[in-house]
């Protein structure tokens, strides 16, 4: 079975009203990123950071998965499909999207301060003195800038097992999920589907790359719908 491995960024869910990364001028939200995306963010203003994350977990409980998170749904009938994502929405899975990686966390998971492997759902505002079993306080499940990135090592495996390639919604800038489509064999058709499509190394380098200007929820359907009907 062909297998479609799919790079989502904050694009993909752009319409469903959501900005899951920083904008040009460094902001999330108003927010400095490093104020509340930063192992030393969390250590200045802790309650900056909890309230910044209920906001976004509150936001994201309030929209709904676009076109672009249907069509891919729809590919799952006829290919194996993984996506791999660079935002910490669940607009995939509740899409019904079944394979998904999130390279940088997941807004509705929260762990341990003090056990990495203790990781929980949670769909509600997170506070002080919510604490994990053994006594240490929750933060969000998010990859903070300078951490490491765990879910990288199993996204490259995936990635050099594709047959296709789709990019959908990123600029492709932001390492280490920027370097993954090196990891795809060199051979393999890349299709990038982006509202202001931006390049890299490894795209300049590909033999078969289709560009399509665009946003996720106008252009994937169609996309889609082509593969579907090969």
């Amino acid at each position: 079975m062909e297998h479609i491995v799919v790079l989502t960024g904050a694009g993909m869910s752009a319409e469903s009203g959501l900005r899951t990364f920083r904008d040009a001028d460094g902001l999330w939200e108003g927010h400095d990123v490093m104020s509340v995306a930063s192992p030393e963010g969390w250590h200045r203003d802790r309650d900056l950071v909890l309230q910044f994350y209920n906001e976004r977990r509150r936001q994201l409980l309030s929209v709904q998965p676009n076109n672009g998170h249907l069509s891919l749904v729809k590919l799952e009938q006829h290919y194996k499909v993984s996506i791999i994502t660079q935002n910490v929405d669940d607009l995939h899975e509740r899409a019904g999207s079944n394979t998904v990686v999130h390279l940088h966390g997941e807004l509705t998971k929260v762990r341990s301060t003090a056990d990495p492997t203790y990781v929980v759902e949670w769909r509600e505002d997170l506070n002080r003195g919510n604490l994990c079993p053994k006594g240490h306080q929750l933060r969000p499940h998010i990859v903070w800038f300078g951490e490491a990135v765990p879910m990288m090592e199993q996204a490259a495996i995936i990635t050099s097992e594709a047959d296709l390639v789709l990019i959908i919604g990123t600029s492709l800038q932001v390492y280490p999920a920027a370097g993954l489509l090196a990891y795809a064999p060199t051979q393999t058709p890349v299709i990038y589907i982006d509202p202001n499509p931006a390049t890299n190394y490894e795209l300049e380098h590909r033999t078969d790359l289709k560009i399509l200007e665009g946003t996720a929820a106008n252009v994937l359907p169609q996309v889609v719908r082509e593969l579907l009907n090969k």
